[in-house]
């Protein structure tokens, strides 16, 4: 999503990097910079050349979409996020923040996921059985799956949510 001239004022030499120096402060090969471009993450100018030439808060972009995709968020996610701050100048404190409230949510979930995939993965796994579909100890009757498809329990719902039924299962003695 380049443009040869991006809102606000126009920027001086000293604020355009061309792709190759972005590229080496920012960690990515010049053909992540395209793609991303290319899906509206960053913007960059064009030089009368032709040159890829990115303003120097661009840097500061790429470094917040690194960190995202290492906390699992998708592309789309980021891109979703960022498109709620400025592209032609570097974002002010309160608007970072507000980034970081977006993202603070979905982290936290995230870090739940896998603090009960964490705890409950040994167990399961140690029963031996291999099979949350005919496990009687985590999922008798395979009950989870009158709460959808997937690992339920792992997801974050729990046995209360499916009724009577599972809590009587529940407590049937379990054979092996």
């Amino acid at each position: 999503m380049s443009s040869p001239r991006l809102a606000g004022r126009a920027p001086n030499a000293a604020d355009l990097l061309p792709i190759g120096e972005v590229a080496g402060r920012s960690g990515l090969a010049p053909s992540a910079l395209r793609f991303y471009e290319s899906i509206g993450l960053i913007r960059s100018e064009r030089s009368g050349g032709g040159q890829r030439l990115y303003r120097r808060h661009v840097l500061r972009r790429v470094a917040v979409i690194r960190v995202a995709q290492r906390m699992g968020l998708t592309l789309n996610e980021i891109g979703e996020t960022l498109s709620h701050l400025p592209g032609d100048r570097a974002p002010t404190r309160a608007e970072w923040e507000r980034l970081s409230r977006v993202w603070r949510e979905e982290l936290s979930e995230r870090i739940a996921t896998l603090e009960r995939l964490r705890d409950d993965l040994t167990g399961c796994i140690g029963c031996g059985c291999l099979s949350l579909q005919r496990c009687r100890l985590y999922n008798p009757g395979d009950a989870a799956s009158q709460l959808g498809s997937g690992p339920r329990y792992l997801l974050g719902d729990s046995s209360e949510e499916i009724g009577s039924d599972v809590s009587r299962l529940e407590a049937a003695p379990r054979r092996r």
